[in-house]
Protein backbone atom coordinates (compact mmCIF):
# COMPACT_ATOMS: atom_id res chain seq x y z
CA UNK A 1 0.00 0.00 0.00
CA UNK A 2 1.30 3.62 -1.01
CA UNK A 3 1.85 6.19 1.84
CA UNK A 4 0.58 9.52 1.53
CA UNK A 5 3.17 12.83 1.88
CA UNK A 6 2.07 15.56 4.25
CA UNK A 7 4.53 18.54 2.26
CA UNK A 8 4.13 21.70 4.41
CA UNK A 9 5.42 24.95 5.16
CA UNK A 10 4.39 26.83 8.44
CA UNK A 11 6.01 29.70 9.99
CA UNK A 12 6.59 29.93 13.94
CA UNK A 13 7.56 33.16 15.84
CA UNK A 14 5.11 36.34 15.07
CA UNK A 15 1.69 35.83 13.24
CA UNK A 16 -1.44 37.56 12.57
CA UNK A 17 -4.74 36.34 14.11
CA UNK A 18 -7.76 38.02 13.43
CA UNK A 19 -6.38 41.77 13.92
CA UNK A 20 -3.77 41.05 16.06
CA UNK A 21 -0.50 40.31 16.25
CA UNK A 22 0.77 37.17 19.04
CA UNK A 23 4.05 35.24 18.69
CA UNK A 24 3.71 31.61 18.19
CA UNK A 25 6.21 28.53 18.72
CA UNK A 26 4.34 26.23 16.32
CA UNK A 27 3.02 27.69 13.08
CA UNK A 28 -0.81 27.11 12.27
CA UNK A 29 -0.04 25.12 9.05
CA UNK A 30 2.11 22.60 11.20
CA UNK A 31 -0.51 22.25 13.66
CA UNK A 32 -2.95 21.11 10.78
CA UNK A 33 -0.61 18.90 9.70
CA UNK A 34 -0.12 17.32 12.89
CA UNK A 35 -3.99 16.61 12.94
CA UNK A 36 -3.87 15.06 9.86
CA UNK A 37 -0.93 12.68 10.93
CA UNK A 38 -2.50 11.84 13.51
CA UNK A 39 -5.59 11.07 11.84
CA UNK A 40 -3.85 8.92 9.09
CA UNK A 41 -1.12 7.54 11.56
CA UNK A 42 2.49 6.95 10.45
CA UNK A 43 1.52 3.60 8.88
CA UNK A 44 -0.36 5.36 6.32
CA UNK A 45 1.66 8.83 6.02
CA UNK A 46 5.04 10.60 6.11
CA UNK A 47 5.77 14.50 7.44
CA UNK A 48 7.64 16.62 5.23
CA UNK A 49 8.72 20.29 6.60
CA UNK A 50 9.67 22.36 3.54
CA UNK A 51 12.51 24.97 5.35
CA UNK A 52 13.91 27.32 3.45
CA UNK A 53 17.80 27.99 4.18
CA UNK A 54 17.69 31.65 4.61
CA UNK A 55 14.10 31.72 6.78
CA UNK A 56 12.29 35.18 6.74
CA UNK A 57 11.79 37.31 9.42
CA UNK A 58 10.56 36.52 13.13
CA UNK A 59 8.83 39.70 12.62
CA UNK A 60 5.71 39.19 10.66
CA UNK A 61 5.58 42.72 9.04
CA UNK A 62 9.12 41.89 7.91
CA UNK A 63 8.39 38.75 6.79
CA UNK A 64 5.49 39.69 4.47
CA UNK A 65 7.42 42.19 3.04
CA UNK A 66 10.03 39.60 2.04
CA UNK A 67 7.09 36.75 0.85
CA UNK A 68 6.20 39.91 -1.12
CA UNK A 69 9.19 40.45 -2.70
CA UNK A 70 9.96 36.90 -3.17
CA UNK A 71 6.75 36.52 -5.44
CA UNK A 72 6.98 39.47 -7.50
CA UNK A 73 10.78 38.17 -8.40
CA UNK A 74 9.97 34.56 -9.42
CA UNK A 75 12.30 33.45 -6.64
CA UNK A 76 12.85 30.46 -5.68
CA UNK A 77 14.33 30.40 -2.47
CA UNK A 78 17.10 27.58 -1.90
CA UNK A 79 15.43 24.57 0.86
CA UNK A 80 17.25 22.91 3.70
CA UNK A 81 16.81 19.79 1.90
CA UNK A 82 14.24 17.75 -0.33
CA UNK A 83 12.98 13.97 -0.01
CA UNK A 84 14.77 11.98 -1.92
CA UNK A 85 12.23 11.01 -4.16
CA UNK A 86 8.16 10.79 -3.72
CA UNK A 87 7.88 7.00 -5.88
CA UNK A 88 6.38 5.61 -2.82
CA UNK A 89 3.94 8.04 -2.84
CA UNK A 90 0.38 8.05 -4.78
CA UNK A 91 -1.00 11.14 -2.98
CA UNK A 92 0.81 14.49 -1.28
CA UNK A 93 -0.82 16.70 0.88
CA UNK A 94 0.86 20.27 -0.05
CA UNK A 95 0.20 22.38 2.80
CA UNK A 96 1.24 26.34 3.22
CA UNK A 97 -0.13 29.32 4.07
CA UNK A 98 -2.11 32.27 1.92
CA UNK A 99 1.07 34.69 1.59
CA UNK A 100 0.05 37.40 -1.05
CA UNK A 101 -2.60 35.27 -2.60
CA UNK A 102 -1.06 32.24 -3.38
CA UNK A 103 1.41 29.92 -1.82
CA UNK A 104 5.24 31.03 -0.52
CA UNK A 105 7.68 30.52 -3.24
CA UNK A 106 10.01 27.90 -1.15
CA UNK A 107 6.42 25.60 -2.16
CA UNK A 108 7.02 26.17 -5.46
CA UNK A 109 10.72 25.47 -4.83
CA UNK A 110 9.38 22.21 -3.33
CA UNK A 111 7.40 21.27 -6.31
CA UNK A 112 9.59 22.41 -9.34
CA UNK A 113 12.33 19.84 -7.87
CA UNK A 114 10.23 16.82 -8.68
CA UNK A 115 7.60 14.98 -11.19
CA UNK A 116 4.31 14.55 -10.20
CA UNK A 117 2.64 13.24 -13.34
CA UNK A 118 0.15 10.63 -12.19
CA UNK A 119 0.02 11.49 -8.51
CA UNK A 120 -2.49 13.54 -6.62
CA UNK A 121 -2.07 16.97 -4.61
CA UNK A 122 -4.56 17.27 -2.25
CA UNK A 123 -3.80 20.98 -1.16
CA UNK A 124 -4.39 22.75 2.51
CA UNK A 125 -3.89 26.41 2.71
CA UNK A 126 -4.08 28.15 6.28
CA UNK A 127 -5.21 31.76 6.02
CA UNK A 128 -7.15 34.71 7.92
CA UNK A 129 -10.14 34.77 5.15
CA UNK A 130 -8.21 35.05 2.29
CA UNK A 131 -9.06 31.18 1.46
CA UNK A 132 -7.28 29.35 -1.26
CA UNK A 133 -6.07 32.74 -3.04
CA UNK A 134 -5.01 31.17 -6.99
CA UNK A 135 -2.84 28.67 -5.30
CA UNK A 136 -4.67 25.56 -6.40
CA UNK A 137 -4.22 27.20 -10.33
CA UNK A 138 -0.65 28.35 -9.44
CA UNK A 139 -0.21 24.23 -7.91
CA UNK A 140 -1.48 23.01 -11.97
CA UNK A 141 1.39 25.31 -13.50
CA UNK A 142 3.69 24.36 -11.27
CA UNK A 143 3.33 20.45 -11.03
CA UNK A 144 2.23 19.94 -15.08
CA UNK A 145 0.63 16.01 -14.77
CA UNK A 146 -0.81 15.93 -11.08
CA UNK A 147 -4.02 15.21 -10.47
CA UNK A 148 -5.04 17.89 -8.12
CA UNK A 149 -8.34 17.70 -5.82
CA UNK A 150 -10.32 20.40 -4.83
CA UNK A 151 -8.40 22.22 -1.68
CA UNK A 152 -8.96 22.82 2.18
CA UNK A 153 -8.98 26.17 3.52
CA UNK A 154 -8.35 26.54 7.49
CA UNK A 155 -8.57 29.88 9.42
CA UNK A 156 -5.51 29.63 10.82
CA UNK A 157 -6.34 30.88 14.51
CA UNK A 158 -8.69 27.85 14.39
CA UNK A 159 -5.81 25.84 13.02
CA UNK A 160 -6.08 23.73 16.89
CA UNK A 161 -10.07 23.42 15.97
CA UNK A 162 -9.60 21.98 12.55
CA UNK A 163 -9.28 18.06 12.98
CA UNK A 164 -13.40 17.87 12.27
CA UNK A 165 -13.15 19.90 8.55
CA UNK A 166 -9.70 18.03 8.07
CA UNK A 167 -11.89 14.85 8.66
CA UNK A 168 -14.18 15.42 6.65
CA UNK A 169 -11.71 16.28 3.84
CA UNK A 170 -9.37 13.58 4.41
CA UNK A 171 -12.51 10.85 4.01
CA UNK A 172 -14.14 12.81 0.78
CA UNK A 173 -10.75 12.30 -0.71
CA UNK A 174 -10.88 8.29 0.11
CA UNK A 175 -7.55 8.79 2.83
CA UNK A 176 -9.56 7.58 6.09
Amino acid sequence: MSKTLIAYFSRADENYFGGAMRYVKVGNTEIVCGIIGKLLGSARADSFKIEMKTPYSPVYMTCIDEAKKDLRSGARPELVSLPESLAGYDSVILAYPNYWGTMPMAVVTFLEAFDFTGKTILPLCTNEGSGMGSSERDIKKYAPGAVLKKGLSITGSQAANSEGAVKKWLSANGLI
